[in-house]
């Protein structure tokens, strides 16, 4: 959802369908398999919905199933499409495009990675930072990355507990943890969507601290990218639809999600649900 805001808000003319597989959320505790089956099921039910251009708005998803769907499933999906005379697809994920921004933000190249269980499993940040930063300006100079799971942070947001008390906790003892492991970061990326509803905390507590790390939040940075993307790739583009429209769907409840949907666009939402 903050992906989602952050887009509509830098490409409002677009049309957008949101599909949360909120009956299976959340993926940050599953296996590589259970995430990659539920991923490629979603991706699928969009693209038979017309979409051209998948999202996986989600750092565990963009980590685990991204990679495997673009090398494995893509080709054979886009060999069907094109046998049955349809358009190409693609998919995208929301890694790429944070660590991109990382090297304008750290200024002595110590990185701190707030993520899901699965995120920080798959190493996908780390493998990414290292890549661009191997290929970058930056090479000659060190780059330290510390990686830190937060396991309650979803669960606390999800249950709509992120403002209160019982939060403070838990913010506290991961953001200990990653300063533990090394007190020299300067740049902390929120590597996982739900993360910038606890932003407040997030800062207020390292006020406390003393400490002001840059705080890199994704749904700007991948909106930005996204731009530009559709900008060097006018094949896609000119296959979207721009109505400003935006439609919802979701694997659950659709009262339940109308509620929860709100916590992050501030604004009543109607859902239709779905099932695989």
């Amino acid at each position: 959802m903050t992906i989602l805001d952050s887009m509509r808000k830098e490409l409002p003319e677009y049309d957008y369908l949101y599909l949360g597989d909120n009956a299976r959320a959340p993926y940050g505790t599953r296996s590589f398999e259970a995430i990659y089956e539920y991923t490629l099921e979603a991706v699928k039910w969009l693209f038979g919905q017309d979409c051209v251009l998948v999202i996986l708005a989600c750092n565990t998803a963009s980590a685990k199933a991204l990679r495997t769907i673009q090398q494995k499933d893509l080709p054979i999906i886009n060999a069907e499409r094109s046998a049955a005379g349809k358009e190409r697809v693609n998919v995208l994920g929301v890694i790429r495009p944070t660590v991109e921004a990382v090297p304008e933000f750290t200024k002595n190249g110590h990185i701190g990675i707030l993520a899901t269980p699965a995120t920080v499993s798959s190493e996908s940040y780390v493998l990414e930072l290292e890549k661009i930063w191997a290929s970058g300006p930056e090479a000659d100079k060190p780059l330290c990355i510390t990686q830190q799971p937060c396991t309650m942070w979803v669960p606390l947001i999800e249950a709509g507990e992120h403002l209160g008390t019982g939060a403070d906790y838990f913010v506290a003892e991961y953001l200990d943890a990653i300063y533990a492991a090394d007190p020299q970061i300067d740049t902390l990326v929120l590597g996982c969507t739900h993360y910038p509803l606890l932003l407040d905390k997030i800062r207020a507590y390292l006020d406390t601290k003393n400490l002001q790390p840059a705080i890199i939040a994704q749904g700007d940075i991948v909106a930005v990218s996204l731009k530009d993307y559709l900008h060097r790739h006018p094949e896609y583009d000119q296959l979207l639809s721009k109505n400003g429209c935006c439609s919802f769907a979701t694997t659950d409840s659709p009262e339940k999600f109308a509620s929860n949907a709100t916590l992050f666009l501030q604004t009543p939402i109607l859902a239709n649900h779905m099932t695989f």
